[in-house]
């Protein structure tokens, strides 16, 4: 009996070790179902400025409870260390997940680890952690997830933000010290296992060329969930290529997956006098999905779609979904994406709202 007992013991244990190097969340609470998320990171600014919105039927209407209303039960949000001003600063996010929570929204942090745009063009160091060595960085940034985590407690988390090239240069360059840049995602990755059971771990990487190489380099990191940006601007105009390689990402990596971030046009005008980053046919999807009402609305349907049919697409989120030209018709350092925002010039929700409610 108690041979037995002792091989059931030791059987008990292999298997938990063996199901944690797969999954590396197997005390995690499951994803609630599909993840219909927007970033409206801008949106406490945007509101300050006293921006009017409306419904559908032009009556006036509270964002949030129109997001709400219309399926999406996840906000994104980034958060920068020292930005130099309130907006995306670790108050402002803190006060305003405060109040998205009470609303029952889902939180999704995407944690850029720079005082400003972190992308796959650009991962500078926060001011505060100029300097110092890579040891002290690594405690950094370890005091500062556990920070996120615990004073935050968001459902989602990203450890870097579109981490292409790496994140934190030099230390975490990906082409000149790989090495440092695994141990820079490790060190972050633990600070959210030491103090969250609940909190998804997502590692974002834009677009889907060479997504396999890379997530291939980061495979023996504890994480959750694939993440990808996908623009056709910058990405490919092809649902079918998308789809496939999520698929095959999904498999090889054995992941869930989500598209972090992607947008289409409603118009190729603009509304104010800041440069539009898409406003030409060649950067659409034609004759598929025009820039109108009706084309943006198809390609969100078309995107959620092909998410829901693969076996472990989790979900998807819609950026810049507020980013009205909150600053006037002549501002020029206003919206560069008030023709992909959920709201048309007059502030008015836009048809793809109604392809929120994801099954």
């Amino acid at each position: 009996m108690f041979k037995l007992a002792s091989i059931l013991i030791i059987c008990f244990l292999i298997i938990s070790c063996k199901d944690r190097s797969t999954n590396g969340s197997e005390e995690l609470p499951a994803v609630p179902g599909f993840i219909s998320a927007v970033d409206i990171s801008r949106f406490p600014d945007i509101q300050t400025s006293g921006a009017a919105f409306t419904d559908r039927n032009g009556n006036p209407g509270n964002v949030l409870e129109m997001l709400k209303d219309h399926g999406v039960n996840t906000i994104r949000l980034k958060l920068w260390v020292t930005p130099e001003t309130e907006a995306s600063s670790f108050e402002e996010v803190k006060d305003f997940s405060e109040e998205l929570k009470a609303l029952g929204f889902n939180i999704w942090l995407t944690v850029h680890y720079s005082d400003t745009w972190a992308d796959p063009g650009k991962q500078l160091l926060p001011s505060r952690w100029e300097g110092i060595g890579f040891e002290s960085l690594k405690d950094s940034v370890y005091a500062y997830t556990s920070k996120v985590i615990t004073q935050l407690d968001p459902d989602y988390i990203q450890i870097g933000n579109e981490v292409n090239a790496g994140f934190l240069h030099p230390f975490g360059d990906i082409s000149k010290n790989s090495e440092q840049f695994i141990e820079l995602l490790e060190t972050g990755i633990s600070a959210v296992r030491d103090h969250s059971s609940k909190t998804h771990i997502m590692i974002h990487y834009a677009g889907i060329e060479h997504s396999g190489w890379f997530f291939d380099q980061v495979q023996s990191l504890d994480y959750d969930i694939i993440g990808i940006s996908y623009y056709p601007i910058w990405h490919g105009k092809s649902l079918t290529n998308l789809e496939s390689t999520m698929r095959n990402l999904s498999t090889q990596f054995d992941k869930d997956i989500v598209i972090a971030e992607t947008a289409y046009p409603f118009t190729l005008n603009w509304n104010d006098n800041t440069h539009n980053i898409v406003g030409l046919d060649e950067q659409l999807i034609l004759p598929d999905y025009p820039a109108s009402p009706d084309g943006q609305q198809r390609f969100i349907r078309d995107i959620g779609s092909l998410i829901n049919s693969l076996d472990r697409g989790i979900g998807m989120c819609y950026w810049g979904a507020e980013l009205i030209a909150w600053k006037g018709t002549q501002a020029t350092d206003g919206s560069p994406w008030e023709n992909q925002a959920l709201f048309d010039f007059s502030n008015r929700a836009l048809p793809v709202l109604n392809q929120f409610h994801f099954e």
